[in-house]
Protein backbone atom coordinates (compact mmCIF):
# COMPACT_ATOMS: atom_id res chain seq x y z
CA UNK A 1 0.00 0.00 0.00
CA UNK A 2 1.74 2.94 -0.77
CA UNK A 3 1.34 6.87 0.89
CA UNK A 4 -1.35 7.80 -1.48
CA UNK A 5 -3.58 5.21 -1.34
CA UNK A 6 -6.77 5.48 0.51
CA UNK A 7 -5.90 9.48 0.38
CA UNK A 8 -8.52 11.94 -1.20
CA UNK A 9 -7.01 12.86 -4.73
CA UNK A 10 -6.85 16.98 -5.57
CA UNK A 11 -9.11 17.89 -7.74
CA UNK A 12 -8.04 20.04 -10.74
CA UNK A 13 -8.48 24.18 -9.97
CA UNK A 14 -10.69 24.05 -13.14
CA UNK A 15 -13.03 21.24 -11.75
CA UNK A 16 -13.06 22.86 -8.73
CA UNK A 17 -14.16 26.26 -10.33
CA UNK A 18 -16.49 24.77 -12.05
CA UNK A 19 -18.04 23.21 -9.34
CA UNK A 20 -18.48 26.72 -7.44
CA UNK A 21 -20.00 28.31 -10.24
CA UNK A 22 -22.63 25.75 -10.59
CA UNK A 23 -22.80 26.04 -6.82
CA UNK A 24 -23.11 29.50 -6.47
CA UNK A 25 -26.08 28.89 -9.87
CA UNK A 26 -27.54 26.57 -7.45
CA UNK A 27 -27.53 28.52 -4.40
CA UNK A 28 -28.93 31.40 -6.49
CA UNK A 29 -31.75 29.52 -7.70
CA UNK A 30 -32.88 27.84 -4.33
CA UNK A 31 -32.44 30.56 -1.99
CA UNK A 32 -32.80 34.11 -4.05
CA UNK A 33 -32.73 35.32 -0.64
CA UNK A 34 -29.32 34.79 0.23
CA UNK A 35 -27.35 34.52 -2.86
CA UNK A 36 -28.51 36.22 -6.14
CA UNK A 37 -26.54 35.62 -9.51
CA UNK A 38 -27.56 37.62 -13.06
CA UNK A 39 -26.18 34.74 -15.12
CA UNK A 40 -23.53 32.33 -15.69
CA UNK A 41 -20.63 34.45 -16.37
CA UNK A 42 -21.44 36.42 -13.23
CA UNK A 43 -21.23 32.76 -11.06
CA UNK A 44 -18.02 32.70 -12.94
CA UNK A 45 -16.05 35.08 -12.53
CA UNK A 46 -17.82 35.36 -8.87
CA UNK A 47 -16.27 31.71 -8.46
CA UNK A 48 -12.71 32.52 -9.73
CA UNK A 49 -12.88 35.55 -7.56
CA UNK A 50 -13.76 33.84 -4.63
CA UNK A 51 -10.72 31.03 -5.21
CA UNK A 52 -8.29 34.14 -5.65
CA UNK A 53 -9.56 35.46 -2.09
CA UNK A 54 -9.31 32.05 -0.68
CA UNK A 55 -5.62 31.90 -2.05
CA UNK A 56 -4.64 34.90 -1.06
CA UNK A 57 -6.95 37.00 1.54
CA UNK A 58 -8.21 33.94 3.59
CA UNK A 59 -4.47 32.65 4.98
CA UNK A 60 -3.78 36.41 6.01
CA UNK A 61 -7.40 36.73 7.73
CA UNK A 62 -7.15 33.40 9.19
CA UNK A 63 -3.35 34.02 10.96
CA UNK A 64 -4.76 37.68 12.29
CA UNK A 65 -7.49 36.33 13.93
CA UNK A 66 -6.30 33.39 15.42
CA UNK A 67 -7.06 33.53 19.04
CA UNK A 68 -10.32 34.40 18.11
CA UNK A 69 -10.67 31.57 15.86
CA UNK A 70 -9.02 29.10 18.81
CA UNK A 71 -11.14 31.02 21.66
CA UNK A 72 -14.59 30.02 19.38
CA UNK A 73 -12.97 26.04 18.47
CA UNK A 74 -12.80 28.01 14.91
CA UNK A 75 -16.18 28.49 14.87
CA UNK A 76 -14.87 32.32 13.81
CA UNK A 77 -13.67 30.73 10.69
CA UNK A 78 -17.21 30.55 9.29
CA UNK A 79 -17.35 34.48 9.92
CA UNK A 80 -14.27 34.32 8.10
CA UNK A 81 -15.51 32.87 5.09
CA UNK A 82 -19.07 34.76 4.93
CA UNK A 83 -16.70 37.89 5.30
CA UNK A 84 -15.09 36.41 2.59
CA UNK A 85 -18.43 36.25 0.24
CA UNK A 86 -19.53 39.27 0.94
CA UNK A 87 -16.19 40.85 -0.19
CA UNK A 88 -17.08 38.98 -3.44
CA UNK A 89 -20.35 40.34 -4.18
CA UNK A 90 -18.25 43.97 -4.05
CA UNK A 91 -15.94 43.09 -6.81
CA UNK A 92 -18.34 40.44 -8.87
CA UNK A 93 -20.82 42.95 -11.28
CA UNK A 94 -24.30 40.52 -11.36
CA UNK A 95 -22.94 38.33 -8.13
CA UNK A 96 -25.25 39.50 -4.80
CA UNK A 97 -25.15 38.82 -1.07
CA UNK A 98 -28.22 39.82 0.70
CA UNK A 99 -26.85 40.46 4.33
CA UNK A 100 -23.99 39.47 6.72
CA UNK A 101 -25.88 36.85 7.94
CA UNK A 102 -26.77 35.73 4.15
CA UNK A 103 -23.31 35.89 3.63
CA UNK A 104 -22.25 33.77 6.18
CA UNK A 105 -25.28 30.79 5.56
CA UNK A 106 -24.32 31.25 1.54
CA UNK A 107 -20.78 30.50 2.31
CA UNK A 108 -21.84 27.37 4.70
CA UNK A 109 -24.40 26.45 1.29
CA UNK A 110 -21.48 26.73 -0.71
CA UNK A 111 -19.09 24.42 0.54
CA UNK A 112 -21.54 22.03 1.45
CA UNK A 113 -23.17 21.95 -1.95
CA UNK A 114 -19.34 22.57 -3.77
CA UNK A 115 -17.92 19.58 -1.81
CA UNK A 116 -20.58 17.44 -3.03
CA UNK A 117 -20.16 18.15 -6.26
CA UNK A 118 -16.41 17.43 -6.16
CA UNK A 119 -17.14 14.20 -4.59
CA UNK A 120 -19.47 13.25 -7.42
CA UNK A 121 -17.36 13.72 -10.34
CA UNK A 122 -14.60 11.19 -10.71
Amino acid sequence: MSFAEGREVDVPFLMRMVANAVAILLVGYLLPQVVSVDGVMAALAAAFVLGLFNAVVRPLFVLLTLPLTVLTLGVFLLVINGLLLWMVSAFVRGFHVHGFLGAVVGSILLSLVSWILTRAVP
